[in-house]
């Protein structure tokens, strides 16, 4: 994976934990703020790992 894939996922890792710890700041945590947080984890982080990392190519194929 080149440099510029992985400042992609920090940025992106960052982005998504920043947006993650305002959905649990802002109300009480339950069952349901559970299940956004890993609904909108997989639908971020599959698709990148489908990509990147089980594929090992790490290259646009376009």
């Amino acid at each position: 994976m080149s440099t510029q894939h992985k400042i992609r996922f920090i940025f992106l890792a960052a982005l998504w934990l920043l947006l993650c710890y305002m959905v649990i700041a802002s109300q009480p945590f339950t069952l349901w703020v559970l299940f956004v947080i890993v609904a909108s984890g997989t639908v971020v982080w599959a698709p990148l790992y489908k990509k990147y990392i089980k594929n090992g190519k790490g290259k646009d194929e376009r």
